[in-house]
C-alpha cells in the first residue's frame, strides 16, 4: 500500500503486553494521539497466558493444599477437597480484566488488536492488513515466545508451554516439566498440590540457577515434602511417546514417564514479522534490538521496550522501560535512564523467592568487600505462630552500612523486597532501615532486624564501648 494513503499518529506502538501498554497509556495521557497495535489480545502474554492467571492458579492450588491439611488427607486427585475446573474460572477472571478494567485505559488510544502481525514498509511506516500507520515515533513492544529446543522427538507430542497450559480442561495425573527456572517452579507446585504427580528436569545443577543457593536448597527440600521430583543436571537426548504416555529420555538412562510435557526452559525474542530489515534498526536474533540509554533504536525515530531488547526478561522490568522511553521520546533531554534502575524480582512458589541487587558471585567478581547479614524466619516467633517458619532475609553490605544486594526466601518476600530495592537506589545504608519503625508482627519486620544485626556488630568495637563508658560517666 502506498504511503500516502497512511494513517498518521504523534505515537504508534506494537505489541500490548507490559511495556507497550506502559507507551500507549502513558503518552494518550498527556494528550499524544496514539495507535496501539496488538495481534492477539490487550495485556500480551503477562496477562493472557503468564503472571496473572499462573498467579490465579497458585492461589487456587495454596487454598486447596491447606484445605487437604486441615482435613488430614493424604493429598491425591481421588481423597483431596474437589476444585472443580480451575481453568474455566481463571479465564472467566481473565476476560473480566481484559474488558471490564484493562480496556478502559486504552478509551482514548485507537486499537487495532486480533488483526494480523505489524510489519514495516520503511522507517515510518508500519502496515497492519489492509492498513497503514505512519508517526513521529514508533515505538516496539513485541516481547517475547517460548523457545522450543531441537530434542528429537519433541515434535511428536502434544506440548504444553505457557501459551496454551490454561486452556487445559482437567487436572492431569501427572505431568514432566522441562526447565527449574521461575515458570517451571511455580507451575509444578501448583499442579502438584492440585493432585498431579509432577517431576521437575533440567541441565542447571540446581533450581532457579539465577538465585541464591541457599534458597535453592529450602525449595527442593520443599519440593521433596510435596512429592515432587527434581532432576538436576539432566542432558534431554530425545522424547518419545508409549500409549497415552510421554518419555523424557536423559543422557544418563533415565526415563520420566508422564501424562502430560510441560516446557518451560526459556524464551526466544519475537522479530520474526516485523521486517527490521526495511529498517536501519541493529537486531539480533538472540540478543534483541539494540537501543541507547534513551530506548532508541539506531533508527533515530524509532524506539525499543521490553524483552525485545534482551536484558532482564520480566513484565515489570519491561513496564519500567517502556514508561522511560515515551519520556525519553517527548523530551529534548535524556530524562532516564533505565540501567540506573535497580530491578528486583520474584518467584511465586511457596516459600517465595526474591532477589534485588547483586548476588554473592557478582560481589566476588567485582572484588567488592561486604559481609552477609541473614535474619532467618525460624527465628522469628510471629513466623513460628503463623506456620511460615521457613527461609530467610539475606543482606550483602559493607562495614558502613551500604546495601549491594538482598535475597529473601519466605511468606511474603515479593512485598518485603521492594523495601530493599528502594534501599539500593537511593543508597539509604542499613542505619536508617533500622531507625525507620516497621509494623509488627509483620514478615517485613526481619528486614529491620537484619539491620539491627548490623548495628549490634558496630557495637562490639572496643574502642566504641570505651567511648561510650566514658562519656556516659561523664553525663
Amino acid at each position: 500500500m502506498k504511503s500516502d494513503k497512511a494513517e498518521y499518529f504523534d505515537v504508534v506502538c506494537i505489541g500490548l503486553g507490559p511495556a507497550g501498554m506502559a507507551i500507549s497509556i502513558l503518552a494518550a495521557e498527556i494528550g499524544l494521539k496514539v495507535c496501539a497495535i496488538e495481534k492477539d489480545k490487550v495485556g500480551g502474554e503477562c496477562l493472557n497466558v503468564g503472571c496473572i492467571p499462573s498467579k490465579s492458579l497458585l492461589r487456587m492450588s495454596k487454598n486447596k493444599y491447606a484445605m487437604t491439611k486441615l482435613k488430614n488427607l493424604k493429598l491425591t486427585s481421588d481423597e483431596a477437597p474437589e476444585l472443580k475446573d480451575p481453568f474455566t474460572l481463571i479465564n472467566e477472571q481473565l476476560d473480566y480484566i481484559a474488558h471490564k478494567k484493562t480496556l478502559k485505559m486504552f478509551e482514548d488510544v485507537e486499537l487495532i488488536v486480533g488483526k494480523g502481525e505489524a510489519s514495516f514498509i520503511d522507517s515510518k511506516h508500519v502496515q497492519i492488513g489492509d492498513r497503514v500507520v505512519t508517526a513521529k515515533n514508533i515505538f516496539i513492544a513485541s516481547g517475547t515466545l517460548p523457545v522450543i529446543p531441537p530434542i528429537p522427538g519433541i515434535n511428536d507430542v502434544d506440548l504444553l508451554t505457557n501459551q496454551n497450559l490454561f486452556q487445559l480442561e482437567e487436572i492431569p495425573k501427572s505431568m514432566t516439566v522441562i526447565g527449574g527456572g521461575a515458570i517451571g517452579c511455580e507451575m509444578a507446585q501448583a499442579f502438584a498440590k492440585l493432585g498431579t504427580k509432577c517431576n521437575i528436569v533440567h541441565m542447571a545443577d540446581m533450581l532457579i540457577p539465577m538465585g541464591d543457593p541457599a534458597a535453592s536448597e529450602i525449595i527442593e527440600e520443599v519440593f521433596k515434602k510435596e512429592d515432587i521430583d527434581v532432576y538436576n543436571s539432566k542432558e534431554i537426548t530425545k522424547i518419545t511417546k508409549e500409549g497415552d504416555e510421554i518419555l523424557v529420555h536423559t543422557k544418563d538412562g533415565l526415563v520420566l514417564k508422564s501424562e502430560k510435557l510441560l516446557l518451560a526452559s526459556g524464551r526466544k525474542i519475537a522479530l520474526d514479522s516485523l521486517k527490521l530489515e526495511n529498517t536501519n534498526v541493529t537486531y539480533d536474533q538472540r540478543t534483541g534490538i539494540k537501543v541507547d540509554n534513551k530506548q532508541r533504536t539506531t533508527d533515530k525515530n524509532i524506539y525499543a521496550a521490553g524483552d525485545c531488547t534482551g536484558g532482564v526478561m520480566l513484565s515489570h522490568a519491561a513496564m519500567h522501560q517502556g514508561m522511560f522511553a515515551i519520556m525519553n521520546a517527548i523530551s529534548p533531554f535524556q530524562l532516564f535512564r533505565y540501567k540506573n534502575y535497580v530491578i528486583p524480582w520474584t518467584i511465586f512458589t511457596d516459600p517465595a523467592i526474591s532477589h534485588v541487587g547483586m548476588n554473592e558471585n557478582d560481589l566476588k567478581r567485582k572484588k567488592i568487600k561486604y559481609k552477609v547479614y541473614t535474619a532467618k524466619y525460624e527465628d522469628y516467633g510471629s513466623a513460628i505462630a503463623e506456620d511460615v517458619g521457613i527461609g530467610f532475609v539475606k543482606v550483602y553490605a559493607n562495614n558502613f552500612g551500604r546495601v549491594y544486594g538482598v535475597s529473601i526466601v519466605g511468606e511474603g518476600s515479593g512485598e518485603m523486597i521492594n523495601e530493599w530495592a528502594l534501599i539500593i537506589q537511593q543508597k539509604i545504608r542499613l542505619h536508617s532501615v533500622m531507625f525507620l519503625a516497621h509494623s509488627f508482627p509483620t514478615m517485613g519486620f526481619l528486614s529491620k532486624r537484619v539491620a539491627e544485626m548490623w548495628m549490634m556488630e558496630k557495637m562490639e568495637s572496643s574502642n566504641l564501648r570505651k567511648f561510650i563508658r566514658i562519656f556516659y560517666k561523664r553525663m
